[in-house]
Order: C-alpha cells, then structure tokens, then sequence
C-alpha cells in the first residue's frame, strides 16, 4: 500500500492565497525583536510567508498585514530593508 506524502502549503500575507511552502519567501522576527528574510525556512523566531513579487510585498504593508502577523507595530525603515533584501 503506497502513502501519498503531503506537499506543506503556506498562506501569502499579501494576495491570501494558499501555495507551497517553497514558493514563498519567509520573513522572521526573532525573539530579539529583529526581522530579517529567511531562505531556509529554519530560523528561530515568528514566521511570515509572502510571494517573490513586490505586489504582494506591497500590499501587505499597505493594509498592515505584517503588523497582524507578527503582532506589533514595524517602523517603515524595517520594510525599506527586508524590500531591498528580498528584490536586490
């Protein structure tokens, strides 16, 4: 009897649609309260998942979707950084 093995999905924070967890890009804050990308999906820390376009980037930060994730306020310079990480 052969088992299907399960394909991990992730919610993007900025269009809310469902895809697989490699295709998206992980943003942590760390217990230290530092937010950096995270490529390997391995970091200690809170996750965010976004898609590789700046529209989603985008948007999430338009309507405060970061914010909700991570439950806290970002200062704008934070964002400035992980769009220059993530797009550069």
């Amino acid at each position: 009897m052969a088992t299907t093995k399960k394909i991990p999905t992730r919610l993007c924070i900025g269009c809310q649609e469902q895809h697989l967890k490699k295709e998206l890009i992980r943003i942590v804050k760390s217990p230290e309260g530092e937010f950096s990308v995270d490529p390997t999906g391995k970091k200690a820390g809170r996750g965010a998942y976004i898609c590789k376009n700046k529209e989603c980037f985008a948007k999430a930060v338009k309507e405060h979707r970061f914010a909700k994730s991570f439950k806290c306020t970002i200062d704008q310079t934070i964002f400035a950084e992980l769009e220059k990480q993530l797009f550069e």
